[in-house]
């Protein structure tokens, strides 16, 4: 059975760095991660897969937000830098246990609580 355990949200300043982190137990294939805003839908971020390292984000996070893996300890790290306002929401790590379109919440098996990250000016 997959589980996975989320840290690292908070708050920050507006031009601050976060470092989420996903630790999964069990057989994946993936690990992506998802925000979701007050009154939006939930948006992909990023994935990673633990082999063939095969890296993807979200055009918005790109050049401030870095995936990377740790895949003796199987956790996933999302390491956030330039921070702003628009950036707050409550970020999901989930996982798959296959190859898929990783921007598709829907072929994620796994999801884990979900932790909140809140950006002020």
């Amino acid at each position: 059975q997959v589980q996975l355990v989320e840290s690292g949200g908070g708050f920050v300043q507006a031009g601050g760095s976060l470092r989420l982190s996903c630790a999964a137990s069990g057989r994946t294939y993936a690990v992506g991660w998802f925000r979701q805003a007050p009154g939006k839908d939930r948006e992909f971020v990023g994935a990673v897969t633990w082999t063939g390292n095969s890296i993807y984000y979200l055009d918005s996070v790109k050049g401030r937000f870095t995936i990377s893996r740790d895949n003796a300890k199987s956790t996933v790290f999302l390491q956030m830098a330039g921070l702003e306002p628009e950036d707050t929401a409550v970020y999901f790590c989930a996982a798959t246990q296959r190859p898929a379109y990783y921007h598709l919440g829907r072929n994620y098996d796994y999801w884990g609580q979900g932790t909140q990250v809140t950006v002020s000016s």
